[in-house]
């Protein structure tokens, strides 16, 4: 009897190590590069040495990781950090528990022959913009230049996805990253030499960009903490290797594109210039990089992106238990 007792033990000791604890990721685009770290855990068995099924859900164009988050779609969410306090200020608690991402991949870049040269030509230039969030950074600095954007200074244009009105010449800059945008303009014919770039890094004026946020109040839960300190180690551990094996990285990343829009070289490509952002960066969020976004997103004169300096924004709980 007690030998069928300890058998009985034994194989529901096994049966509750596999169960794994599942975790929705979203993505705050499509799958690309710029996530590679996630796609690499995966595909490694990072996640699944830490007890986890992760679920990766790639975004896009109509999915705001702040309103998939608060619908509950999600458990983490990788956001920018101007869109994710803006959120925060208007109710939605978010909290940063990791940062990947230690240096921004954010620019203009600009035609030459629009005679801009300098920060100080863009008065009376058209300059594409994101929205959906990704404008913040770009507000910021024009009001740190002194320059209005409805139309008296610089004209903004709401900018899709692309880089059109830049190779159609409807404005004179658009936005772009290192890793992805960018070659798109060089892609299309244009050379680095007829082209003016400015770094939002270089500028003074870069804030963070994907970072792992989650629900404050999902944070109360000892269950769910522990779920995060698995899921972030797992993924640093995915990121480490990507950085280390770019070309491989890009490969894992492609065999998860399930529309089949990418391809082998402007993946690779991409992951070369991730690994630069991402280097430097344990995972845990450097507070000098926290305060300089903050600074930078109350800087905005009568229009700040934030009007007060956010309280319990961020937290190290997860990536110092993580990273023990």
């Amino acid at each position: 009897m007690k030998k069928f007792l300890t058998g009985a033990l034994l194989a529901a000791m096994a049966g509750s190590a596999q169960a794994a604890d599942d975790v929705t990721l979203q993505l705050k685009w499509v799958t690309q590069a710029q996530f590679a770290g996630y796609y690499v855990a995966a595909a490694k068995g990072f996640y699944e040495e830490e007890g986890l099924n992760v679920t990766i859900l790639p975004g896009g164009p109509d999915v705001a990781p702040t309103q998939v988050i608060a619908g509950g779609g999600a458990d983490v969410v990788v956001d920018w950090m101007p869109s994710a306090l803006a959120a925060r200020e208007k109710g939605l608690a978010l909290v940063n528990i990791a940062q990947p991402f230690k240096s921004s991949g954010m620019m203009l870049t600009c035609l030459k022959e629009s005679g801009v040269a300098t920060p100080a030509d863009f008065k009376g230039k058209t300059l594409g913009v994101w929205f959906g969030g990704n404008e913040y950074p770009f507000l910021n600095w024009m009001n740190k230049l002194g320059l209005k954007t409805d139309g008296t200074d610089v004209t903004v244009l709401k900018q899709g996805f692309n880089v059109d009105p830049l190779l159609q010449k409807q404005a004179a800059c658009v936005s772009t990253m290192t890793y992805n945008e960018y070659w798109q303009v060089i892609d299309a014919g244009v050379k680095p030499e007829d082209l003016v770039v400015f770094k939002y890094e270089d500028e003074g004026v870069a804030t963070l960009e994907d970072g792992l946020y989650v629900m404050e109040d999902k944070l109360a839960d000892p269950a769910f903490e522990d779920k995060m300190v698995r899921f972030v180690r797992a993924s640093m551990k995915g990121w480490k290797y990507a950085e280390a094996n770019s070309d491989e990285a890009a490969m894992i990343v492609l065999e998860n594109d399930a529309t089949g829009a990418q391809t082998e070289a402007h993946q690779k490509r991409m992951m070369g210039e991730i690994a630069k952002l991402t280097a430097g960066s344990n995972g845990a969020l450097d507070p000098a990089d926290y305060d300089r976004t903050v600074a930078a997103l109350m800087s905005g004169g009568s229009d700040p992106v934030i009007t007060k300096a956010p309280e319990g924004a961020w937290t190290h709980v997860i990536t110092d238990k993580a990273l023990q």
